[in-house]
């Protein structure tokens, strides 16, 4: 069989895209393009009752009316085009809101013609309560101390809620499902549209026989974690080539699907493949995932060399298969890269989000800036009180710690300590704008819909618009440079260099027009010498994290580096 010429290196508007109220977005479109923005990527703004942050949506055709109008999001995509950018939506349809149309239909009857629109099933048996038990152990994602099952009493069956009984799924087996989706992804296409965010678009797909889960979490725990039952499922890859051919192959789009719990290259690969006819790329979790056990809200622990192997594994994988890759460390359910990844307290927060923004912009693939990245925006202090975490992970998660360990204070301040760490919370903090009231988010009448960061009086935009040293002006500057080598930076080779050192992540990017880039990392908050590999000969250093301009540092064979450094030189 002839083997097929890779379309890796061809360059595609896609593969280059970079990240209130819908009118409060369009206010700010100036400011995102001088960033140096290409696409947003708003999350849910469709008619939701909230019960997760608009991640149940009610009707996906309208507006929420906290957000705005369908005219507003005329506006907006008008304003886009003008500034040669682009709206991409957040397409939620593994499930609704439990107030859809289509799901209070489906639980009118048992023979209503929507029933099978969802999953429903039969108690599994009646306990000795008399109560009605789930049809099988699945724990719920956002909250594992429950049943991923919610009993409806008035047809005597259960309904598959994977996240939250007010987001029940949606069953992508029966084709009038499919036929609604498609003509929702038609509908904002037409509007102008470029294009989809799938949410955990890979969960669209169930064992049919819904077994239980295997026992992996503690006794304490009812229920277990069935992600491999939902995750990949036997179907996924039908219903997302038929997605392909019946909206996405009609269109010049941008699509990425949000893939949590699987990280096999092949399965992957089956998905972004140049030639699979599903999805462009996907959010690979490995690396936000890099301290999950077995469920979200859990620890463990890592280090730089397994963060570097992940990189680089993904950063191969791409090109000797010519797939694509999305570059992201932030998103609005994992918490601040800067306080994860580095050290955000006040001496080195700059430095740490520097650094992560040079790595960022300095690998292939399609590369996505969460709001307040931009600025190093770190997580929420560790004195917040429990109340002011909103998001209903969070909420859940709390409530199993105090019902399991009212009376063992070091588990419950583990337990505090794993939110103050990766609470989803962290990254939804009202983006800080200014040193004005609410940080500028909103007018000093209004409250926020949770509290605004303490730091907000240092750390934000327009104080970052005036210091040419900002990380703001450091995250425009990678950005920039990034666009004019995209052909070293967005779609050229890839070799990492140094793998066994235990805290300096160092790679060289090439082009095919012999351009040759080499990035130098410190992960680590203390001063060390890295050591030139051979065959690597530095012909100039070109920017670094600690000071504007040139990097003074030798070229030779050992380059000094001062804690979470990064240095980005050209190579003979």
């Amino acid at each position: 069989m002839a083997a097929t010429e890779s379309s890796y290196s061809t360059p595609k508007w896609w593969k280059e895209a970079g990240w209130g109220t819908i009118k409060g977005i369009t206010s700010r479109l100036d400011y995102l393009k001088s960033l140096g923005v290409d696409v947003v990527w708003s999350s849910p703004i469709l008619t939701s009752p909230q019960a997760d942050m608009g991640y149940d949506i009610a009707n996906y055709k309208d507006i929420d009316h906290r957000y705005g109008s369908l005219e507003d999001v005329d506006e907006l995509i008008a304003e886009l085009k003008k500034r040669d950018m682009k709206l991409m939506m957040d397409l939620v349809v593994n499930h609704t809101s439990n107030e859809h149309p289509w799901f209070l239909e489906s639980r009118a009857s048992l023979d209503n013609p929507k029933r099978n629109w969802y999953i429903w099933k039969k108690p599994k048996s009646v306990g000795p309560d008399g109560v009605p038990e789930p049809p099988n152990n699945w724990a719920q994602i956002l909250g594992e101390a429950n049943s991923a099952w919610t009993y409806d009493e008035k047809t005597g069956e259960y309904y598959l809620s994977l996240f939250t009984p007010e987001q029940p799924d949606l069953n992508w087996e029966n084709p009038e499902v499919r036929t609604a989706v498609w003509d929702v992804m038609h509908f904002w296409m037409a509007r102008g549209a470029c294009g989809f965010r799938m949410d955990v678009i890979n969960l669209i797909s169930k064992e049919p026989t819904y077994p239980d889960a295997d026992i992996v979490l503690d006794p304490g725990h009812r229920y277990q974690p069935g992600v491999k039952y939902f995750v990949n499922g036997p179907k996924l890859h039908d219903y997302l080539r038929e997605m392909y051919q019946e909206v996405l192959s009609k269109y010049d789009t941008i699509t990425v699907g949000e893939m949590p719990g699987v990280s096999d290259e092949k399965e992957i690969l089956r998905t972004v493949g140049s030639n699979s006819g599903e999805l462009r790329m996907i959010f690979i979790f490995d690396l936000v995932d890099i301290d999950k056990p077995n469920v979200r809200m859990a620890l463990k622990p890592w280090d730089v060399k397994e963060m570097k192997s992940i990189i680089s594994r993904w950063q191969r994988a791409m090109i000797e298969n010519d797939g694509w890759n999305s570059v992201f460390i932030e998103n609005h359910d994992n918490p601040r890269s800067v306080s994860r990844y580095t050290d955000d307290s006040d001496q080195w927060r700059e430095k740490g989000a520097k650094l992560l923004a040079l790595m960022q912009t300095t690998l292939g693939g399609t590369l996505f800036v969460y709001q307040g990245e931009e600025i190093g925006v770190r997580n929420a202090p560790t004195t917040w009180d429990i109340s002011e975490f909103k998001d209903i992970e969070t909420i859940n998660y709390w409530k199993k710690c105090e019902q399991l360990y009212a009376d063992d204070e070091e588990k419950l301040a583990h337990g505090r300590k794993i939110i103050d760490m990766k609470a989803r919370d962290h990254a939804r903090t009202p983006m800080q704008w200014s040193a004005g009231d609410n940080a500028g988010f909103c007018d000093p009448g209004t409250k926020p819909w949770m509290r605004v960061m303490d730091d907000y009086k240092t750390i934000n935009v327009e104080a970052q618009l005036k210091e040419d040293d900002s990380v703001w002006h450091f995250w425009q500057a990678a950005l920039k440079h990034r666009k004019e080598h995209a052909d070293a930076f967005v779609y050229g080779g890839f070799q990492e260099l140094s793998p066994e050192h235990p805290e300096v992540f160092a790679y060289v990017r090439t082009s095919v027009k012999g351009e040759r880039w080499l990035v130098v990392l410190n992960f680590s908050g203390k001063e060390l010498e890295w050591m030139v590999p051979q065959g690597i000969e530095i012909e100039s250093w070109d920017r670094g994290n600690y000071a504007k301009g040139t990097p003074d540092k030798s070229k030779e064979s050992s380059v000094p580096l001062k804690p979470w450094e990064g240095i980005l030189g050209k190579c003979k």
